[in-house]
């Protein structure tokens, strides 16, 4: 049986890495802005739905995963 610190090291290295993606994310203009993203605006009203950026992400993140995979097997 672990430690139960451990969990709290993996969870705060998510939680880090999180913020990390979240700064650099910032430096990236078109990241929620592709076309087929969903934006109304209206008076006293806002809705956005990155339909494409989601689905680009999922892509991106599912292929990295699954190197991973690969290569530790």
């Amino acid at each position: 049986m672990q430690h139960p610190a451990w969990a709290l090291i993996v969870v705060g290295l998510l939680i880090s890495g999180i913020g990390v993606i979240w700064l650099i994310a910032s430096f990236v203009p078109w990241l929620g802005r592709l076309p087929g993203d969903i934006a109304v605006e209206r008076e006293h009203f806002r809705f956005y739905l990155p339909v494409v950026t989601c689905v680009l992400l999922s892509l991106l993140l599912t292929s990295v995963l699954w190197l991973v995979a690969v290569l530790f097997r």
